[in-house]
């Protein structure tokens, strides 16, 4: 079972300006073949189908509790994508064409489809897949790919950092790029442990450290590339018998923290009449608050 919380991994800046062409190649982190749909399912199921738990409970622990943190990171990336995309159209009356911008706009699919919000597609608007998922049931492949697929996120994180100066995109990216630094490190140190073989020798992929990028330095700053939660009171705890000693690339200990992070306010979205989303009228509302006082006796 998951605990959820309102609150986004970190606190994404206000946009100045709508910006829905950068918003477009930010969703390849979404619903790309290396976004965050796909290391969340990956995880997800290698969780759900790992055998031999309470033998090799360290590495279940791991997969487990990364998953938890990918489901964060899953609505983080939503979540900036959809201020990006904010006003882009105005409100007005449907004969002057009122959403007239989206025309030019590389996804028309955030307008047509998604009330110009996110979506599991990728930069050109695919679908994500299902068979992105890898789940080989061999330990040591699954965490092999896990590795692979980490690094494969991290480059393409670096690549739309660089098609794009939407401070909002950086901000997430510089958040992620720490947080997956992570995750390939402790994948990498599962592996060592497993096999004897030191995978960190291979870091960093690609070969630019995350202190290259400015919005990843606070980040770092705060040490948030040394943490590892377990996103659980109880649970997943055994991550500290892999999740451990010095970072092999920035130095410092390394620390697993219980629980999960504090988090920051969760962005409250706009309606957008000429979407008719989220199509509740003032009238609508007044009237449903009637109805729910009722509803409790009230």
């Amino acid at each position: 079972m998951f605990t959820r919380y309102n609150r986004l991994a970190i606190e994404l800046p206000k946009p100045k300006a709508p910006d829905a062409n950068a918003a477009a190649a930010v969703q390849e982190l979404l619903g790309g073949k290396f976004g965050e749909m796909s290391t969340l399912n990956n995880y997800l199921f290698q969780s759900f189908n790992f055998r031999n738990k309470k033998k090799l409970k360290p590495f279940f622990d791991l997969v487990a509790s990364i998953t938890a943190e990918e489901l964060g990171h899953v609505e983080l990336v939503s979540n900036t994508i959809n201020l990006m995309i904010e006003g882009t159209t105005f409100p007005g009356d449907p004969n002057i064409a009122p959403m007239q911008a989206a025309t030019d706009k590389r996804n028309t699919a955030h307008f047509i489809q998604t009330a110009q919000t996110s979506y599991p597609m990728d930069s050109m608007g695919g679908s994500w897949r299902g068979d992105y998922v890898f789940n080989s049931g061999n330990l040591i492949l699954d965490l092999l790919h896990n590795f692979f697929l980490e690094c494969g996120a991290r480059t393409h994180k670096m690549r739309v950092y660089e098609m794009t100066s939407n401070p909002v995109a950086r901000e997430m990216i510089g958040y992620l790029l720490v947080r997956g630094g992570v995750h390939v490190v402790a994948y990498a140190k599962a592996i060592e442990i497993a096999t004897g073989v030191d995978v960190t020798k291979m870091l960093p992929i690609p070969n630019l450290d995350n202190a290259a990028f400015e919005t990843t330095r606070k980040f770092e700053a705060e040490g948030v590339h040394r943490k590892l939660y377990t996103w659980s009171a109880t649970d997943y705890r055994d991550i500290d018998k892999i999740w451990k000693g010095n970072h092999p690339l920035q130095g410092g200990q390394l620390e697993v923290i219980v629980g999960a992070p504090a988090g920051a306010p969760m962005p409250d979205l706009e309606e957008i009449p000429e979407e008719f989303a989220p199509g509740i009228s003032k009238e609508d509302f007044d009237e449903i608050v009637k109805r729910l006082q009722r509803s409790a006796g009230i």
